[in-house]
């Protein structure tokens, strides 16, 4: 039985004439990625859209829950990557939307931190399960083994990529 042909191979079909010299299993895994990433990026801004939740305040709930939701600002920012001066402006909408509390600190009475409410819970929660059920709907495709040897493989490439290039 042959394996149906997606985009992609059409795509290195077109392109093989033009470039014999093309290795079609490096341009197959990157073009494959990259479309994947797209898919999942379009999925994301509309379940954004849906939920109206602006990108940026998503990110800022899921690294609040991230920490257990409740964290210091100077925490969110540094795992946002962001001035800590910068991550003000993103708590005060979420305060102002509900979607978290500033609260004493616990472990610095000059310091506040930031609390995830239920509500903020809640919106966060339910935009990312949409997006994670269409990231097991497309995985499903997969056995639990082939997904696992799929994280490993991408495990590898990634170390690579992590690494200073070489001049």
């Amino acid at each position: 039985m042959t394996t149906p042909q997606d985009a992609v191979d059409r795509h290195i079909e077109r392109w093989l004439p033009v470039l014999p010299d093309l290795d079609a299993d490096v341009e197959g895994a990157v073009t494959r990625m990259i479309r994947l990433i797209r898919h999942l990026r379009a999925v994301k801004e509309r379940v954004l859209v849906e939920f109206d939740l602006p990108a940026h305040e998503y990110d800022t709930l899921q690294a609040l829950a991230g920490r257990g939701g409740r964290a210091a600002p100077s925490d969110l920012a540094a795992d946002l990557t962001m001035a800590p001066a910068s991550i003000t402006a993103r708590v005060d909408a979420l305060l102002r939307r509900g979607y978290v509390r500033r609260i004493p600190s616990t472990v610095d009475r000059r310091r506040v931190d930031v609390e995830l409410t239920e509500e903020g819970q809640a919106a966060w929660r339910g935009a990312m399960d949409v997006q994670g059920a269409e990231e097991h709907r497309l995985l499903g495709a997969l056995t639990a083994t082939e997904r696992r040897d799929l994280a490993d493989l991408l495990r590898r490439v990634l170390l690579v990529a992590e690494q200073p290039q070489a001049d």
